[in-house]
Parts: structure tokens; sequence; C-alpha cells
């Protein structure tokens, strides 16, 4: 098992070196393309001053307990033997991925709340947007790997432990870090090529693909063709195997003949299935309503619930329905208050 979190430590290692390497090619390819814009103005959630004191306090205290929860799950379930099993490196790599797509947006809109800036550097503001759409897809595909583990553990309970194997789970992970840093890559590496005039005000709290292309003074159709190719791809294919997961489930507890099993089947599931109806449920609310302009009031909306609000429910959300989790926390508190 300790393959499994060598494999997140190598991940995130991986990680911080695209976003150096696609650092040094941004500054690169900003600087040959002439573009006037060596800054982006982030407008963020309000520009009404009376308001900013409360939205700094409000989202510092959001992101201290999304960190710490998140931190809390890995280590609990790094220090627990018991919890050593596929279901809990899923969940594992879900915190890390919540506490990265966080940790992505929130430490610079705090920063500017408190300085009372609103700029980012060029090369910083696409960093950011490749570092969101990293993190976010990755989340999407994460809640798909686990449905598929609940799947297999309730419908061939006898088969789980052969056909959940090591190798497997690394690859049903390593798969989509590698799918979502090739999406990242490409719209970061498209977006540097475009030309930004004079506008350089984004009416958002962080960098983020759509308003970017909404200043930008260049052609923008390639850009647009990857965003529908990589969003059909990207946005159903998770949600089909959610959704094809779920159902076989559901058909499979429904044969269970005592009420009593029923309800056991179902609680191995209760907590994924509640982030997935968060998850999923916000984008749907937001976006899937009549045609009619987009407001930025929306994007801003649903970004607040993707990548901040819901990263940190999440450690809540795993911990206060799972008996094992709440041990293995008990446990982790108790030996970092007792060390002997």
């Amino acid at each position: 098992m300790s393959s499994y979190y060598y494999f997140i430590i190598s991940k995130a290692a991986e990680c911080i070196s695209i976003v150096y390497i696609l650092g040094r090619y941004v500054s690169y390819v900003g600087q040959d393309n002439h573009t006037s814009v060596s800054e982006f103005l982030l407008l963020g959630l309000s520009e009404r001053p009376d308001q900013q004191l409360l939205l700094f306090g409000l989202f510092l205290s959001m992101y201290i307990v999304t960190i710490v929860g998140n931190l809390l799950i890995i280590l609990a379930i790094y220090s627990d033997s018991h919890l050593h099993t596929p279901m809990y490196f899923f969940l594992s790599n879900l915190s890390f991925v919540d506490l990265c797509q966080v940790s992505t947006t929130m430490p610079k809109m705090l920063i500017n709340i408190l300085t009372h800036s609103k700029t980012i550097p060029y090369a910083g503001c696409l960093i950011q947007m490749y570092s969101f759409h990293l993190f976010g897809t990755m989340d999407s595909f994460l809640l798909a790997v686990m449905a598929y583990d609940r799947f297999v553990a309730i419908c061939h309970p006898l088969r789980y432990a052969t056909i959940m194997s090591p190798r497997l789970c690394v690859l049903l992970v390593g798969g989509p870090w590698g799918i979502t840093n090739l999406q990242s890559v490409v719209h970061t590496s498209l977006m540097a090529k475009l030309t930004f005039c004079a506008d350089n005000k984004i009416p958002h709290f962080f960098c983020d693909l759509m308003p970017l292309l909404k200043l930008s003074c260049s052609d923008t159709h390639i850009n647009e063709l990857m965003i529908l190719v990589f969003g059909i791809f990207m946005g159903i294919s998770p949600l089909v195997c959610i959704l094809l997961s779920y159902i076989c489930i559901f058909c499979a507890v429904l044969r269970v003949p005592s009420a009593e099993g029923k309800r056991k089947a179902f609680s191995t599931c209760g907590s994924h299935l509640t982030v997935v109806l968060l998850f999923y449920g916000t984008i749907f609310a937001v976006y899937l309503q009549p045609s009619g302009p987009t407001s930025p009031e929306k994007d801003k909306a649903a970004a607040v619930m993707c990548a901040v609000v819901i990263p940190m429910l999440n450690p809540f959300i795993y911990s206060l329905r799972n008996r094992d989790m709440k041990g293995a926390l008990r446990k982790l508190i108790s030996k970092t208050s007792d060390p002997q």
C-alpha cells in the first residue's frame, strides 16, 4: 500500500515540474506574440469596499477548514493500515486534489483583498488557469473512479480483491492524471498564443478560460473548438460512468431480500453519492437553465461552489458518515496529542 502514497507524491512532483516548465514557456511565448498586456486585473467577487473585510474573513476561514480537513483525511488513511484499501486510496487522492484545487485560487484572492491589489502577472494568470482546469477535471474523474469501485464492491463482492488490484488502482488514477494534464496543457498553450490588447479586467476572482478568451483580440476559433472537443469527452465520460455504475448498484441492491442488507449496501456508497449530487447538482443548477446571456455572477457562484465549498465539505461528508474514518481520525488525533 505504500506504493499508493508514493504514487500521490510522484504526481505532486510531476505537477510542480509541469507548472515550472509551463511558466517558462508562457513567459517566452508571451514575449514572442507581442501582447500588450503584462498583467490582468481580477475584479473579485465584489468591488464594494465595505464587503472586502467580510469576504476576507469568510474565505480565509473556509480555506483553513478545507486545508486542515483534507490533510487530516490523507494522514488518517496513511496512518491506519485498516484503511489501506482501494476505496480509501481513491479518497486520499480526492482529498489531495481538493487541497490543490482550493490552493490554486484562494491564496491569490485573499492576498488581493488584503493588499487592496487586483493584479496578477500574465504568466501567473495562465498557470492559475492551467491548475484550476487540471484539478477541477481530475475531481470529476475521481468521482467516476470511486463510483466504479463501489459498483465492483456491491455487484461483485467475491471478486473485489482480484478486480481492484493495486495495478488497476494506479491505472484508474494515473490515466485521468495524464488526460487532464493533456487537456490543461493544450488549453494553456493555445491561450498563450493569443494576443491581449488594452482591456485586461477579468470579472472573476481567478483566471478562468472563458473570461480570458473574451478579453483576447485574436481569432479564438481554435481555442473554442478545443473547449468543445475536450468538454464533450471530459464532461460526459465521467458522468456516464457514474450513472451506469449507480444503475447497476441500484439493480443489485433491489435484488437483496432483506431490508437490513439493502441498508448496508446503500450505506457503503452514501457519502460518495452525496458528493456526486453536490458536484453535478451545482453544475446543472447554474448552467442548465433557459437560454439567455451568461452572467458573470452565475459563473462566480458555480466556481465558488465547485472550487471552494465542495472541497471544504468533502472531509465532513466522508468522515461523519463513515465509522472507519471516524475511528482513524480519533487514533490520529490521539497520537498527535499524546506522542508517547
